[in-house]
């Protein structure tokens, strides 16, 4: 299945030359991907499934005018959805130096001028607070939180990508968050407004 057709399937409806841009990003990942060993998803179909679990959220979020993505890895989520809202200012934090490089290259080849690529640690980020933060597969949702706070405000909306285990997580905070949680296959979208 080509990503418009998953796109199809899954009621994304993105103009042409987003589709587009998304498989040129699909494309030069698992180009790098052969060499560089950035992602557990080793062919097209799987670079496809990750980009449409990392923009599945744009049917309930706000487009946010800035956003943090903390640990962006091989692009995912921060690249996608930097791709989809091509107006939002993006910082797509990384410390690791070869998935660093990749994102640079990547948001050059592909024309980005909305993204910068931090290769930090969130932790030592400089930046005034961002609109939204995501996250997939860092760590648990209080340590995200924590070590966010330096680049968040009480504005800030927050988007963690979760497995199973979000209910321990939530449990954990007393009813002191504003969230959602939209549930997708195995995938668990916490949203924190």
């Amino acid at each position: 299945m080509n990503l418009r057709q998953l796109l199809s399937k899954n009621d994304i409806i993105l103009a042409d030359e987003i589709v587009v841009r998304l498989e040129d990003f699909a494309d030069i990942l698992h180009e790098w991907n052969q060499i560089h060993n950035l992602t557990g998803a080793k062919n097209l179909d799987a670079i496809y499934d990750n980009i449409l679990d990392s923009i599945y959220p744009m049917r309930f979020i706000q487009k946010p005018s800035s956003l943090l993505d903390v640990g962006t890895g091989a692009g995912f989520p921060g690249m996608a959805l930097a791709i989809v809202y091509s107006d939002c200012d993006t910082v797509l934090c990384e410390p690791l130096n070869k998935r660093a490089s990749f994102l640079k290259y990547a948001s050059i080849e592909l024309g980005l001028s909305n993204v910068s690529i931090a290769k930090s640690r969130v932790e030592d980020l400089v930046h005034e607070p961002f609109v939204l933060i995501s996250s997939r597969a860092v760590t648990n949702t209080k340590l995200l939180l924590d070590i966010t706070k330096n680049v968040s405000d009480t504005d800030t909306q927050f988007l963690f990508y979760k497995g199973s285990h979000i209910e321990d997580e939530i449990n954990s905070f007393d009813n002191q968050l504003n969230y959602d949680i939209v549930r997708r296959d195995k995938r668990n979208y916490l949203w924190i407004k």
